[in-house]
C-alpha cells in the first residue's frame, strides 16, 4: 500500500461520511474502484435494505471494474442480509485488489468476507488508514461487540462551567452556529435522551430543526412517571417515536402514555433510580446503537459515575453567569482531585463565536479508535 492507496482509501471515507447517521443498524461504508489510478466508481451505504456501497460503485464502474483495485473502508460482507454479499458481487466483476480499512466486527463477517475474497484470487489487504475507518463507526463497533449503544454526552456551557443559571434559564448560551451543529448531532443519532426534570423544565420537542436529517427516537428516563401527558414528545404526531423509561410497573399509570402512542420501558433500580445499566442493555436489544445525552445534570452525572459515557461534546460559550448556575454533572464522592473523572481531549474547534471540545473518558493521548 502506497500514497496513491491513501489517497483513495481517502476518497471512500469521503464516501463513507455521508452515510453517518442514515444507515443504522448497518455501519456507513464508502467505497471507490480505481483502475491505472483513475477512479472508475464510487458510492455509499444511503440507507439500510438499499445497496451497499460496493455494489453502488460498482454499478457505476460498470465493465472498467474488472481487474481494477477496489478500496473500501470496511471488510465486504460474505452473508445474506437484507442484501446479497458484497464480497460475491465484487468476485462476480473481476476485480483484482480489494483494500479494507478495517476488518468487520460484526461476528457474522469477522474475516470471512476477506476468505471468500482470497478464495476466488483476488488480492486482499486491510489495515489503510484503520483508526479514520474505526472512527466514523463507533457506534455500529460498540453495539455489534457489546450489545450496547454508543452514548454521546452533549452540553452547552459558559466559560465558568454552567449549564442554566439560578432559574434555569439555559436559552440560549450557545450561539446559532453551535445550535446548528447540535441538531446534526441529533441527526446522526438513533436517540436522543434526556432526564424528566428537562421534559417538565424546558417541554423540549427533541427534534431535527436548523439542518436537514431524521429525527431520532426521543428516550426519557423518569424512575417515577412524572411525564406530564401534555408535554410536546407526547403530542399526537410525537408520542410514537418516545420511550419513557422508568421503574414503575404499574399497568393503569402506563396507560396514561401508552395510549397517546408512546413505549414504556420498564427497567431495574438502582440506588433509588432507573438503572442505567439495565437501560442501555434493553435499548440496544432493540437495536439503538447510538445515544445523544442532552440532560439534565442528575442524569449526566448518574451515567458518568457509572462509566457509561463514552464521548463528550462541549460547547464552550464566551459567558459569565456564576456560581448560583447550575453545572452539567450532579456528582458524588468527589472530595479531592485524586477522586476527579478524567477525560483526554480530542479535536478542539470554533463553531461560531463558540469552542466546540472533543473529549473521552481516561488519560490517553489521542482519541479512542
Amino acid at each position: 500500500m502506497n500514497e496513491h492507496d491513501k489517497h483513495h482509501m481517502k476518497r471512500a471515507l469521503s464516501m463513507a461520511r455521508k452515510g453517518i447517521g442514515k444507515t443504522s443498524p448497518n455501519p456507513a461504508v464508502g467505497c471507490v474502484v480505481v483502475k491505472d489510478n483513475r477512479i472508475e466508481g464510487y458510492g455509499w451505504h444511503q440507507k439500510a435494505g438499499l445497496p451497499h456501497a460496493e455494489i453502488n460503485a460498482l454499478a457505476m464502474a460498470g465493465s472498467a471494474a474488472k481487474s481494477a483495485d477496489v478500496f473500501v473502508t470496511l471488510e465486504p460482507c460474505s452473508h445474506t442480509g437484507l442484501t446479497p454479499p458484497c464480497a460475491e458481487a465484487l468476485i462476480a466483476a473481476g476485480v483484482r485488489r480489494v483494500v479494507a480499512g478495517m476488518v468487520d466486527p460484526n461476528p457474522q463477517v469477522a474475516g470471512k468476507g476477506f476468505a471468500m475474497l482470497r478464495s476466488a484470487g483476488i488480492i486482499v489487504e486491510h489495515g489503510l488508514m484503520e483508526p479514520e475507518c474505526r472512527a466514523i463507526n463507533r457506534p455500529f463497533i460498540k453495539h455489534v461487540t457489546t450489545g450496547l449503544p454508543y452514548v454521546t454526552y452533549k452540553c452547552a456551557m459558559t466559560m465558568d462551567g454552567n449549564i442554566a443559571t439560578i432559574t434555569g434559564e439555559s436559552q440560549w448560551i450557545s450561539c446559532a452556529d453551535s445550535r446548528r451543529y447540535t441538531h446534526r448531532l441529533r441527526a446522526a443519532h438513533d436517540a436522543i435522551m434526556v432526564g424528566v426534570d428537562t421534559i417538565i423544565s424546558d417541554n423540549p420537542q427533541l427534534t431535527v430543526r436548523h439542518v436537514r436529517g431524521r429525527n431520532p427516537l426521543r428516550i426519557i428516563v423518569d424512575t417515577r412517571l412524572r411525564t406530564p401527558e401534555s408535554v410536546n414528545v407526547l403530542s399526537e404526531c410525537m408520542a410514537q417515536d418516545t420511550i419513557i423509561a422508568t421503574t414503575e410497573s404499574n399497568p393503569r399509570v402506563h396507560l396514561r402514555y401508552t395510549q397517546q402512542g408512546a413505549t414504556v420501558i420498564v427497567c431495574d433500580e438502582y440506588d433509588g433510580r432507573v438503572s442505567m445499566v439495565d437501560l442501555l442493555q434493553k435499548l440496544g436489544s432493540r437495536g439503538i446503537q447510538s445515544i445523544l445525552l442532552e440532560g439534565g445534570s442528575r442524569l449526566a452525572g448518574n451515567m458518568l459515575q457509572n462509566g457509561i459515557i463514552d464521548e463528550f461534546i462541549f460547547f464552550l460559550a464566551p459567558k459569565i453567569i456564576g456560581s448560583d448556575g447550575f453545572a452539567p454533572f450532579t456528582l458524588r464522592g468527589i472530595t479531592s482531585m485524586d477522586h476527579a473523572f478524567r477525560l483526554h481531549f480530542g479535536p478542539v474547534a470554533r463553531s461560531g463565536q463558540d469552542i466546540v471540545i472533543h473529549a473521552w473518558p481516561g488519560e490517553a493521548s489521542c482519541s479512542p479508535a
